[in-house]
């Protein structure tokens, strides 16, 4: 057993690393480090990469630190972008960090999260009762709007935290550094291409405190960019219809979806390279249509 001053005893064979890239998450991380540090199961190792941030995000997490042996803060050179190609890079750099260490899952984090003290209990719980489960999550929550499922499947495992068996890490070959994003939805495809089963589990779910996208764009810019983001993760026609009609009929009403379309059109349109793969973009299509079939299936019966 190990203990610290003040903190908890927690087991010694922790089974768990987290690796959390931030970048300017001064406004949010003191929740994510308060949610981490009251775990009932503890990390082993929690990896926080700074990616050039220009706030007190670096002066917090040492604060942290210096209480926390268990919680170690790394740095990346300073960049000017914000983009998703720089998460990777961070993560990468956390993981060859930790790589020689003894465990059995990695976790990515995001630094704008809160949870409940036995979020990653549970998570493991799941992956230990099922061997061919490579990857876990939850829900999240931005307000009092829960994460919408339907055009994603239960299959889908948010980027805001992801728990990898090690062995399922490392065959999908961690993130893509991509640029314009969905490098999380890379490597749920990826993993349940090699045969890995993902899985989000809606009896947890933890809350989003900072808006999707809301760092760069306005609402509707956001919205064109999923569209361009769906198109370049090889999405299927047929599925971004019906997405976008769905879309309609929430806020903004109409034009959200609208600007949906607008974005995976005009990907299509200028004839924008995808950032998958042939076998994966493949591999995703059949997905959305089987779940497209069993969608109306199942409408017609009722």
């Amino acid at each position: 057993m190990m203990k610290e001053t003040g903190c908890k005893i927690y087991p010694s064979d922790a089974k768990y690393v987290l690796i959390t890239p931030a970048r300017n998450e001064a406004a949010f991380i003191e929740l994510t480090l308060a949610s981490v540090i009251a775990q009932t199961v503890r990390p082993l190792k929690w990896i926080i990469v700074n990616d050039g941030s220009t706030d007190e995000t670096e002066a917090i997490v040492q604060k942290y630190c210096a209480q926390h042996e268990w919680i170690e803060l790394i740095q990346m050179p300073p960049r000017k972008e914000r983009d998703f190609a720089g998460k990777a890079h961070a993560f990468h750099a956390g993981y060859e960090r930790l790589k020689s260490l003894q465990f059995a899952y990695i976790g990515s984090l995001d630094a704008d999260i809160s949870f409940e003290p036995d979020y990653f209990s549970f998570l493991l719980k799941q992956l230990e009762g099922n061997p061919r489960l490579g990857l876990a999550g939850t829900p999240f929550k931005e307000g009092t709007e829960m994460y919408d499922y339907r055009f994603v499947s239960i299959e889908h495992v948010s980027g805001a935290c992801q728990l990898f068996r090690r062995k399922c890490f490392e065959e999908v070959g961690g993130y893509r550094p991509i640029e314009g994003g969905g490098i999380d939805h890379i490597a749920v495809l990826t993993a349940r291409m090699k045969g890995w089963q993902t899985r989000t589990f809606p009896e947890k779910y933890s809350h989003h405190h900072r808006p999707q996208g809301s760092a760069k764009r306005s609402p509707l810019k956001i919205r064109i960019h999923v569209g361009k983001l769906d198109y370049a993760l090889g999405g299927h026609p047929l599925w971004e219809l019906c997405r976008v009609i769905y879309q309609m009929s929430k806020r903004p009403f109409i034009i959200g979806g609208l600007m949906i379309m607008v974005g995976y059109v005009s990907s299509m349109l200028q004839f924008k390279d995808r950032s998958i793969t042939p076998e994966l973009q493949s591999f995703r299509q059949r997905e959305q249509l089987r779940r497209l079939k069993a969608f109306f299936i199942n409408f017609v019966r009722v």
